[in-house]
């Protein structure tokens, strides 16, 4: 079975040259309170978009984490390439505002049975037409906090495009898919991370879980939600690895440098 790699090297300022994997991101933010990290993630990032009400949020929230500067400049530095969805929370002076910027406008209103984050996930995956997409990673910003039934539709984004790296950040913390198809190494980076992290079954309970580098590490272990998930487990070094008959999602805390 192949070894897939995890870093969280998108919260540092700079992405080293030589850590693995080598990645393209692209970032999504959402109708949520910004992280404070996000103008990193920005940075990081060859394709910006903003899922619907997410826009209000780069309008609103980017100035005030930059307070020295002017807000209209701050808001024309944090253009959105792309706005996404059915739009029925983007305040109409915010839509003008980066209409005129040249923010592309796509108008998905007639398309009920899928979430915003879906629709933008979407448009990478199969639109996007200068982005590398050999090793591509989705950053969303804002995925978690508000209300739980989105925060549930977030997470079934992640199954539902199991195939893609797609990493769900807050202020406190990280999510993403460790697909069973693949052994996984995640590469710790305890200056930016951890310790508190978990491990939870999703879609199907596992019969068979077996971790390197928690404190209380699987051995063969079965999770399943009425039974064992490994919740408010700890990061013991630099290095974890899990191997799962079972797609797991892994968590880890953000620290507040």
């Amino acid at each position: 079975m192949d070894l897939m790699h995890h870093s969280s090297t998108f919260l540092l300022p700079t992405i080293p040259s030589d850590h693995r994997p080598s990645l393209t991101y692209a970032l999504v933010v959402l109708n949520q309170n910004l992280p404070r990290f996000t103008p990193l993630l920005w940075k990081h990032a060859q394709l910006r978009l903003c899922a619907d009400g997410g826009a209000n949020r780069v309008y609103d929230e980017m100035p005030r984490l930059f307070p020295q500067e002017d807000a209209s400049d701050v808001r024309r530095r944090y253009k959105p390439d792309v706005i996404k969805g059915d739009m029925d929370s983007i305040r109409t002076e915010v839509l003008d505002f980066y209409t005129t910027l040249g923010t592309e406008i796509i108008d998905k209103s007639h398309d009920q049975d899928t979430t915003d984050l879906h629709k933008c996930v979407t448009y990478i995956r199969d639109f996007a037409p200068d982005l590398d997409k050999s090793n591509l990673c989705i950053l969303v910003a804002g995925a978690l906090g508000g209300r739980f039934d989105h925060e549930m539709g977030n997470l079934n984004v992640l199954c539902r495009f199991s195939s893609l790296r797609i990493v769900l950040l807050s202020d406190d913390s990280l999510i993403h898919l460790l697909p069973r198809t693949h052994h996984h190494e995640i590469h710790i980076l305890s200056s930016i991370e951890g310790p508190h992290c978990g491990l939870i079954p999703i879609g199907m309970p596992s019969s068979s879980s077996t971790t390197t580098g928690l404190q209380w590490d699987l051995n063969e272990t079965e999770m399943r939600f009425g039974g064992l998930i490994s919740t408010s487990n700890i990061v013991t070094g630099e290095k974890v690895t899990v191997q799962s008959d079972s797609d797991l999602l892994w968590t880890i805390s953000i620290k507040k440098l």
